[in-house]
């Protein structure tokens, strides 16, 4: 692949607010968009990836920076981790020294957002860069359809070795990977059972130590002829938030802060909160609050389990709670195991970061650390996520690459999960398909963002009637404004003036003093569907 020394361009994606131009320099293309220029360029890929790039060269959207050598990747995701429980987003409530070193020697993005708040669609959309309604996962009852285009299926084929390991959620095998090793749907916290290139096999000991052990193992049985992609993709924190052997009794000795709104009425709102099914008060069950037996659990563990939570669920019964205080309870045993679980991945997070510096390496991997969506912690008196709400809506998403990101950086930019592919491709050198439909981060993560970045985002919602009862909604967020339309057996609208309310609580859709912002959030939400070809709902 060549690129033109001191070659510029800015381009606009579909859900920029900006008209394309372009800007050439050494070269004038007229008319076309970058992907067209590129494809005009005739780029090819041989069957090793080779790369080559003038000195000098720059490119505005980060495909080259001066150097052939092509980056590692180790793309790292957790289940349902809120950026209000890390430390470095200024999280009340625990410490994560291991992921704030990623932020530390790197950078933070203050406004990532994901495009559907649920497990299985996040999970499709970063693999295609396409949103739910065309990658054909828009809920968790779909199949993946793994036949399509996908990242790692292009990184492969450029000459990236590729891996999978841990939580797929997808019900497909893996395609596009040189190795894979999975949990069979959600996989469970203890003892896990796994598929290893289609062989199931039973593993003894925690989910979150597991799943890091078969990523260091096939780390160090590479040959390091090429470089890499792995997908290092946990279960935890997801519901039911089992904590391992090394965390039971951790915040035993505290109190973990309420939200603000944990007593939350809803009153602000419309018909969807009110009728949602996921709250401290009344959806937990014994199960989730550790009041029943566990199971399949070693002899040792059990022994460990019950040390940890039988005095605990002893005093419980004798207080014998109702009303607030019961719900009080509630709280502080789902938090506390909610970042038990979190303990676990930061810990596990730090062995790999220590594995890299160890090896050398630090300095041509980039480490990209994200959770599939966001979650409420106790925010709205609900656990779960779903709703385009800030708290679901708002994923973490820090990123390291000594060789380009300035440490300690923070971005506010509007980026997207929909993005995570692209920006794999371009660090990779490879051209992003022209029907993908995020945009690179790569220029961003360098601190120049360009000036036709979007400025608003689209979500959509399907999963409905399912768990929760959170009801199907799609929707458009700028800087300050959201607005929501639920939608199927409701008809409603919801707008938030975040700078004003940036908890959510008051619904002003019906104020007249925000008509001409309805009209204009509502042209720019028609501008977004029309851009994403989303006509469902």
């Amino acid at each position: 692949m060549v690129y033109w020394p001191h070659l510029r361009y800015a381009s606009a994606d579909a859900g920029s607010s900006s008209t394309s131009r372009s800007d050439w320099k050494g070269a004038i293309v007229k008319g076309q968009s970058r992907r067209e220029f590129l494809k005009t360029l005739g780029v090819l890929a041989g069957s090793a990836g080779t790369l080559s790039i003038w000195p000098g060269c720059a490119a505005g959207d980060g495909t080259a920076r001066g150097t052939a050598r092509r980056p590692n990747i180790i793309f790292i995701m957790t289940d349902d981790h809120a950026s209000h429980a890390m430390s470095c987003y200024g999280s009340r409530i625990n410490q994560t020294p291991n992921l704030d070193r990623i932020a530390k020697e790197g950078m933070r993005f203050d406004n990532a957002f994901c495009t559907n708040s649920i497990c299985a669609p996040c999970r499709a959309v970063i693999l295609t860069g396409k949103y739910s309604h065309l990658n054909g996962v828009t809920d968790n009852r779909q199949e993946f359809d793994g036949a399509q285009q996908t990242f790692p299926k292009l990184l492969q084929q450029a000459g990236y070795e590729t891996a999978m390991v841990g939580k797929w959620h997808l019900k497909t095998d893996p395609m596009g990977f040189d190795y894979w090793n999975i949990l069979p749907g959600q996989g469970v916290y203890y003892n896990p059972e796994m598929i290893e290139m289609g062989q199931r096999k039973k593993y003894t000991g925690y989910v979150t130590d597991i799943i890091t052990d078969r990523c260091l193992d096939w780390l160090k049985a590479r040959s390091g002829q090429k470089p890499f992609c792995l997908m290092f993709h946990h279960k935890a924190p997801h519901r039911r938030w089992e904590p391992g052997p090394d965390h039971l009794t951790m915040y035993d000795d505290r109190t973990i802060p309420e939200p603000d709104t944990l007593f939350d009425d809803y009153s602000g709102r419309g018909r969807a909160a009110k009728e949602s099914d996921m709250s401290i008060e009344k959806t937990l069950t014994a199960h989730d609050l550790k009041l029943t037996p566990m199971k399949n659990l070693t002899d040792e563990q059990k022994a460990r389990w019950d040390a940890a939570y039988g005095p605990k669920n002893e005093a419980f019964e004798k207080a014998n709670l109702q009303g607030r205080d019961l719900v009080r309870w509630k709280y502080q045993r789902y938090i506390k195991d909610y970042l038990r679980c979190i303990a676990s991945v930061d810990d596990n997070v730090g062995r790999l970061l220590d594995y890299l510096d160890r090896s050398g390496v630090t300095n041509d991997t980039v480490v990209i650390y994200t959770s599939d969506q966001g979650f409420y912690l106790g925010d709205h008196g609900w656990f779960d996520k779903r709703f385009m709400y800030e708290e679901s809506l708002r994923m973490p998403l820090v990123v390291r690459y000594p060789r380009e990101i300035r440490p300690g950086s923070v971005n506010k930019d509007i980026v997207l999960n929909l993005d995570f592919a692209e920006t794999f491709l371009d660090y990779a050198g490879v051209p992003a398909p022209a029907d993908m439909q995020g945009r690179s981060l790569r220029p961003i993560l360098a601190g120049r963002t360009p000036e036709d970045w979007r400025r608003s985002m689209y979500c959509h919602y399907y999963e409905y009637p399912a768990e929760h009862s959170v009801k199907r909604h799609y929707g458009v967020r700028t800087r300050r404004y959201k607005l929501i339309h639920f939608y199927h057996d409701i008809d409603e609208w919801e707008l938030y003036d975040l700078e004003k309310d940036p908890q959510e609580m008051r619904n002003v859709h019906g104020d007249p003093a925000y008509a001409s912002t309805v009209v204009e959030l509502k042209t720019e939400l028609s501008r977004l569907r029309a851009a994403y070809q989303d006509t469902t709902g």
